[in-house]
């Protein structure tokens, strides 16, 4: 079990970190285009459903029963929705451009609520990746696979304002570092909180959660935000292979 636990928290670490990577790729070069991104995005929605129907719900169903499970799996949602609706983030900060007059502390402002959303809300996404692993570690790596591929571009929503506002290169590094720290946290509070307590019906009863806090993410930021870079289709095909490839990779895995 302790190995377990240690690859469970190693995984959410490297997830949220990845935020960590888009603040260096926001202060070394240009922001990927606009047709990878909504590829990218979609992809990352595409996986996190699929696991989430097909692995998480379904475990909880065959652990604690259909409706316990989907009565979990809807409380997952409502919990996103209100830490959603209290702590908004604007994922990749669109609006927030250098030039046009706007001034420094603006540009400031805005990278440092941009890193506080982020923050929050990679902090459930440490306890899903945590959550997945002690189920089982190759549904775990699907997990933090997915999520770290939308930590990047939030890494970069991060340093991107706080870069122009202050010209320097290390604190716009640190905070979209502090932003990506939450998810490793949450997964830590994860293991503190559930394992005294674990057992095969607590486990289904957090994967079916986990599963609709990744359904919520995934219909409510990664495909509209994918949509808004101007190709309406990349982004649902991105859905549709991330879908195909984990289907593949559960297959093959079995």
């Amino acid at each position: 079990m302790a190995s377990t636990v240690g690859f469970a928290l190693t995984l959410s670490a490297l997830a949220g970190l990845s935020t960590t990577l888009g603040g260096v790729l926001g202060i070394l070069v240009r922001k990927p285009g606009p047709r990878f991104m909504a590829l990218t995005l979609g992809f990352s929605g595409g996986v996190m459903i699929l696991v989430s129907f097909v692995e998480l719900l379904q475990g909880g169903i065959e652990t604690v029963g259909f409706a316990p499970a989907h009565l979990a799996f809807f409380l997952g949602m409502a919990a996103m929705f209100l830490v959603d609706v209290s702590i908004p983030h604007d994922y990749m900060a669109e609006h927030h451009r250098t030039g046009n007059g706007e001034r420094s502390g603006q540009l400031m402002k805005t990278g440092l609520f941009v890193a506080l959303g982020i923050g929050i809300h990679n902090f459930p996404e440490g306890m899903a990746t945590f959550a997945g692993a002690l189920k089982e570690p190759s549904l775990g790596i699907a997990i933090a696979s997915a999520i770290a591929i939308h930590n990047i571009p939030e890494g970069l929503a991060v340093a991107a304002p706080i870069y122009a506002a202050t010209g320097s290169r290390r604190k716009a590094f640190l905070w979209s570092f502090l932003s990506g720290v939450a998810e490793p946290i949450g997964a830590g509070l994860a293991a503190v909180v559930l394992l005294p307590f674990l057992n095969g019906a607590i486990l289904g009863y957090v994967l079916a959660a986990v599963a609709g806090i990744m359904v919520f993410i995934s219909l409510d930021e990664l495909v509209p935000v994918g949509r808004s870079f101007g190709s309406e289709h990349l982004s649902i095909v991105g859905v549709i292979v991330g879908m195909v490839v984990m289907s593949l990779s559960l297959w093959m895995l079995r």
